[in-house]
């Protein structure tokens, strides 16, 4: 029975490498390539710029429209490598997302790109690989 891959991709180059690397080391395998709307990314602060007023409703349409091609732009180089995958869009906190989805969806494995950061900014910012490796029910490759 095929192992089912999740790989959590969004525009980075690494999330790239991820998708790469799940493609040619899984090709035999079911790949998922799941992107994570989370809602604190698209609240602009202010409520006004100008005379007009910040048209929410807009602003998720315009990111419903780049998850979609997005993934559709995976799917594209998946099937370059000669590789099927599935892709789906999930809404939540990024880091609790990712672990969510690999519970309820019976994932075996999950490869995820890191953005390599260090230091003051991997404190503040912190590290989605990191937490997902942490908190994963699976094994996590994390691909740089």
């Amino acid at each position: 029975m095929p192992r089912h891959i999740l790989v959590p991709i969004d525009s980075s180059e690494q999330s790239d490498e991820a998708l790469n690397y799940a493609t040619a080391e899984y090709p035999e395998e079911n790949i998922t390539a799941v992107h994570i709307l989370d809602p604190a990314d698209q609240y602009v602060y202010g409520g006004i710029e100008g005379d007009a007023m910040i048209d929410h409703q807009a602003i998720q349409t315009q990111r419903r429209e780049a998850t979609e091609q997005l993934l559709e732009e995976a799917k594209e180089r998946a099937d370059a490598h000669g590789v099927t995958i599935d892709t789906e869009v999930q809404t939540g906190s990024t880091k609790r997302a990712i672990v969510e989805y690999a519970r309820e969806h019976d994932v075996d494995h999950i490869v995820i790109g890191s953005h390599g950061r260090s230091g003051a900014s991997r404190i503040l910012l912190g590290s989605v690989a990191e937490t997902v490796a942490r908190r994963s029910p699976v094994p996590v490759t994390i691909v740089r």
